[in-house]
């Protein structure tokens, strides 16, 4: 058969037509032609690499979009994507109005479930069994699940639900070993034992009544397909533990997992990644947070690390590496990293508990109940708060200001650059009696030389930047910079407020009776964010002045690159100038 079979693959209807032993050439074009896109167009890589039989497999046996299919997480689905109807728009994924990153039910109905953040297919698969026996419909529903998305407490409660239920569901188990980094954790020994043939004890998902099969090898389309088929058969919950290699057909990212998970442009016929730039560039602020707690951690014994499931994202990779027993990586488990360091403090350990801004929704009740209702001094280190790019509107981190603005005891920081975010660690850990937010951006700063000698942060102090006339911009975090740059050739006043909560009150009196209008601004949801808490002030308080709230818009904003979406969102230093000369001369004709 010639090696042109992916080009009259637009629908799984064309899949279908296939005979099976044609389905490893689509397997190999399917493939060639993901790494072609990624190298160039970039995105996630290794996990829809491994997934690539499977989903062939998949969509052979399965009548997609009649039997529904849920990824979980989306990253795996690009060969899936591909394979139903976005072939030709595949080159605009993650970019600015072009196709998801993730499944999107809006995007296609071949995407029953939209899938970004990990853990919630078992949950969403179940429902849709449930409501399908009730409606007196014959649909199969398959959730896949990579092995360290099964070993969060979501998919457990999934499990746990399913197996009492007589539910047409086929969970299926993608077993790489892997999720961004490692897997780790109990459950992975056992899944390590399962495919060695060395585990003694009853088999887990038995236990919780679904007819287990396997492990079986996720790269053979025959054993796959015949195996599918069988299972098709099969009454009630099921579960298929199929082992994969994340990466599989790329030299290079089998090797490095973590590094070809997201790698970036590459070379699509070498697999080699650029030589990186021997300029000197200021620190991502991840690896600010990474080398700051491994400072700070050789001196304060009773520092720990925390994070779920992204040593490697978080730069806690760092102390991982230089005093592993006091950095833990707890897996796809952000409620029980939150009250793990919860159960710390109440001991007198000093938890760092580093999340991701838009994992943290997935803790909230854990936050309020288990930290801030006790007062305990944990202290949240919220890495990719803003607007974060082309992963789009699952992972944008554009919630946190508003969510923690209103529980009791926790203080909100946000560092207007890596000197602040460094000096902020080094404050908390001398020792505070509440928990503290402290959310920074994804990417690199603009300040080369940041290890300064520490210094201490006033808790609740604002900080004034350039001092003007009429008008006074309030930024929060990073958005300061934006602030510098429209502000040097403009007569008006920077205040870096540095604290959503407590507001720095002193100042902001100060502010209110000294200039005509205030600005504020802010890379999250102006609804319940840092404006929201500046017009209550206001109110309060019986100011009469105009406040201009600048903010992201109540909506979810979708992917494109951070520049582009701080544009549409009137974030950049551009419109930022005209919303400030527009109200000067509104103020000059008021006068």
């Amino acid at each position: 058969m010639s090696q042109t079979t992916l080009k009259h693959i637009n629908f799984p209807k064309d899949v279908r037509e296939l005979q099976v032993e044609n389905l490893p050439y689509l397997a190999k074009e399917l493939r060639e032609f993901i790494i072609n896109i990624v190298a160039t167009k970039e995105g996630h890589l290794g996990a829809s690499l491994g997934v690539v039989e499977l989903t062939i497999a998949l969509h052979y046996v399965f009548n997609t979009p009649k039997d529904l299919l849920i990824w979980d997480v989306g990253h795996q689905a690009y060969g899936h994507k591909i394979l139903t109807g976005r072939k030709d728009s595949f080159e605009t994924n993650r970019q600015l109005n072009g196709i998801s990153g993730f499944p999107k039910r809006s995007e296609s109905n071949y995407d029953a479930f939209g899938v970004g953040h990990s853990s919630t297919s078992i949950s969403a698969a179940l429902g849709m069994a449930i409501a399908s026996k009730l409606k007196g419909e014959d649909k199969h529903h398959i959730a896949v699940i990579g092995d360290a998305s099964i070993a969060s407490g979501m998919a457990f409660e999934g499990l746990n639900h399913a197996g009492v239920t007589d539910a047409n569901l086929l969970v299926i188990l993608n077993d790489n070993a892997i999720g961004i980094d490692p897997s780790v954790g109990a459950l992975k020994q056992y899944l390590t034992n399962v495919k060695k043939g060395t585990e003694r004890q009853d088999n887990i998902f038995e236990a919780l009544n679904f007819d287990y099969s396997g492990p079986i090898d996720g790269h053979d389309l025959p054993l796959l397909i015949s195996e599918l088929e069988r299972l098709k058969s099969v009454k009630g919950p099921k579960l298929l533990h199929v082992i994969t290699t994340k990466g599989k057909g790329l030299k290079q990212a089998e090797q490095d997992q973590v590094k070809y998970h997201a790698p970036g442009k590459f070379d699509a016929k070498t697999g080699e990644l650029p030589a990186k730039s021997a300029m000197r560039q200021p620190p991502k602020y991840q690896d600010v947070f990474g080398e700051t707690i491994v400072e700070l951690a050789l001196k304060n014994e009773r520092i720990v690390g925390i994070t779920p499931a992204m040593p490697t994202g978080s730069s806690l990779k760092y102390m991982m590496d230089k005093i592993p027993e006091r950095a833990f990586d707890v897996g796809i488990a952000e409620q029980h990293a939150v009250t793990l360091a919860a159960g710390m403090a109440t001991q007198g350990l000093i938890p760092f508990c580093n999340i991701y801004s838009t994992f943290l929704q997935r803790a909230y009740d854990q936050v309020i109940h288990d930290v801030a209702l006790q007062n305990l001094p944990v202290i949240f280190c919220l890495d990719r708060a803003g607007l974060v790019g082309e992963d789009g509107a699952t992972h944008h981190g554009v919630f946190d200001l508003a969510y923690l603005n209103c529980i009791p005891n926790l203080v909100i920081f946000a560092p207007r650059d890596a000197i602040a975010l460094r000096n902020i660690m080094y404050t908390v850990q001398l020792g505070i009696d509440f928990p503290i937010a402290i959310r920074y951006p994804r990417g690199r700063g603009h300040i080369l030389d940041w290890k300064l000698p520490f210094e201490t942060i006033e808790i609740g102090k604002g900080n004034c930047m350039k001092q003007g006339e009429d008008i006074a911009i309030l930024s929060i975090g990073t958005m300061a910079k934006v602030v510098e740059e429209v502000t040097t050739d403009l007569n008006v006043s920077h205040y870096d407020m540095q604290f959503v909560k407590p507001l720095d009150e002193t100042l902001l009196h100060s502010i209110f009776k000294t200039y005509k209008a205030v600005v504020t601004i802010e890379d999250g949801t102006i609804i319940g964010g840092f404006g929201s808490s500046i017009l209550a002030f206001t109110s309060k308080n019986n100011y009469k002045k105009p406040v201009t709230t600048l903010g992201v818009k109540d909506e979810f904003i979708e992917h494109g690159t951070v520049d582009q979406l701080h544009k549409l969102q009137q974030l950049d230093a551009d419109s930022l100038k005209r919303k400030i000369e527009e109200l000067l001369l509104v103020l000059v004709k008021g006068s």
